[in-house]
Order: C-alpha cells, then structure tokens, then sequence
C-alpha cells in the first residue's frame, strides 16, 4: 500500500512541476508574430507594413498570424483616433501564449539593431521559456550581405541620375549604438558603385550636415530625397518632404539645390519583404 501511495505522490509531483513550467507543449499548434514600429499614416502603413504581414503570412502559412507594433504612441493614436486595438508586443506574446500554441516565430520588421529591438526582446524574455520552440530572426541590417542585399533592392527604384545629380536617403536614426548601421550603409552604396548615394538620419549619425558638406564637395545641384525607413510615414512626410522651413527638402532649397523627392517606404519593395522571410527561414533553421 505504501509503495503504491508513493508512486501515487510521485506522479502528482511530477504533474505538478510540469504544471508550474508553464511550457506549451503542442508543438502543431504554430504562431507567427509579426513586429513592427508601426504608422500612423494609414495608406502608407498599408503599402508597407501591411504589404510585409502579409508576405511573411502567405511564406509560413502553416503559422497562425499575430501583429505587435513597438511604438505606443502610435497603438494610442490607433485606439484614440480610429477606435482599433493593437497589440504591444507584451499584450500579443501574452494572448499567444494564452491560447495555447507550442511553437512561435517572432518576425521583425526593425531595420536595425537597436533600441527598438532590444525593447521588443525585453517584453519576449519572460516567455521565452514558455513554448516549446521559441525563435526570434534578425532586423533588416544585420549581416554585411543584409546591406548589400539592401542597396541592390533599392537601386531598382533609385531614379535616373545625371551629372550633378544626387540622392539623398533619410533613415529614422538613433542614440543607440546600433546606428552606426547607417554610416556602414552609406559606405556600402559607394562601394558597390553609387558614389552619389548619401545616407542620413533625423536623429542620429550622418546628419544633415553631413550631407550638406558631401553634396557641396560633390558639386551637386539636384538632389531627390528617398526614406529609407520601413514605411514613408511621419518622418517622410514631414522631417523629408514637408513644406516647414525645418524639413530637408525646405533647408536643401534654401541652400539652391533643385530639390525632388520619392514617397515610398522599404516596406513597399518585395525584395525588401523577401529579406524579412529569409531572416525568418534562416533564424527557423538555426534554431
């Protein structure tokens, strides 16, 4: 009686250590979470964001699909202008993890390595341990053939250029770090041949005055603006293109340059969306 009373003790301690795990088991119930900063510029968000969540759903379609965006102004925007929720990413590994699936594949769709993506890693590490296979791929500009793979995905769409002509493209920028990914982009256009290729940020390293001192030594006369962020939102509308005196586009004229510019975020090339999915693929395959 005894030994049948310990074998009873034993398997509910079993039981219940397995309870207090926590771990999703099912490992064929499958989920993909897709993260992004996010926009409010609604069409815009559309041709990118939206554009991308839907090439990586179509590419893993055995995964159950999920958004997260990272930016909380913009889910309050959202939710305050337009009556939608959506999720931070806390709120949707949480429900993922609520309903049950064994599996998850974290997309995101950051450029860089930085402040965003450690926020984003911060709000998944509580859960990590929770499912029973848990993966998470690499921004946009990871690798060195990332940047590659970036600048021959834009030379698609970069206008025609005579002599005197240059492009300009904005990224979003940042104290993190992780910005110097623009300098390294910048270096890779003129190494891979577009010498009349300048990369800037709003908020970080190179500058706009870093691109005014390369546009003056080149001896350049037009200048098109390019974002190259995710989607071509606020920044792009605004920082880029608006008509404000403070905008590029403003401060470039006031300088004489002839001044043109393209609306479209990296999020709207299929090339761009296929890196994504190759990074899911590869991080999938390491893991």
């Amino acid at each position: 009686m005894k030994k049948v009373l310990s074998i009873v003790l034993v398997c509910m301690l079993l039981f219940s250590l397995a309870g207090c795990s926590g771990q999703n088991s099912d490992a064929e119930k499958k989920a993909v979470l897709v993260v992004s900063f996010g926009s409010s510029f609604i069409e815009n968000r559309e041709a990118a964001i939206d554009a991308t969540e839907v090439t990586i759903a179509e590419a893993f379609p055995e995964y159950e699909f999920f958004r997260a965006f990272t930016s909380q102004i913009i889910i309050d925007i959202y939710a305050d202008r337009d009556g939608v929720e959506i999720d931070n990413v806390s709120q949707a590994i949480e429900k993922i993890y609520e309903d049950g699936y064994g599996e998850v594949l974290v997309v995101p769709t950051l450029v860089m390595n930085g402040e965003e993506e450690e926020e984003m890693l911060e709000a998944l590490e509580p859960f990590e341990e929770k499912f029973s296979k848990f993966t998470i791929s690499s921004p946009l500009l990871t690798s060195y053939d990332d940047y590659v793979a970036l600048v021959n995905a834009m030379a698609t769409e970069l206008p025609a250029t005579a002599e005197g002509e240059a492009i300009v493209l904005m990224g979003h920028g940042s104290h993190h770090d992780g910005n110097s990914a623009y300098g390294a982009l910048d270096y890779v256009f003129k190494d891979e041949g577009y010498n009349n290729v300048f990369v800037g940020t709003v908020e970080g390293f190179p500058t706009f005055d870093t691109i005014l001192k390369n546009l003056e030594a080149g001896g350049y006369t037009k200048v098109t603006l390019m974002p190259a962020m995710i989607v071509a939102g606020d920044h792009a509308h605004n920082d880029m293109a608006g008509d404000e005196e403070d905008s590029w586009k403003q401060m470039l004229k006031a300088e004489g340059y002839d001044v043109d510019f393209v609306m479209a975020g990296l999020g709207e090339l299929s090339s761009i969306r296929g890196q994504f999915v190759a990074h899911a693929q590869d991080a999938l395959a390491q893991n």
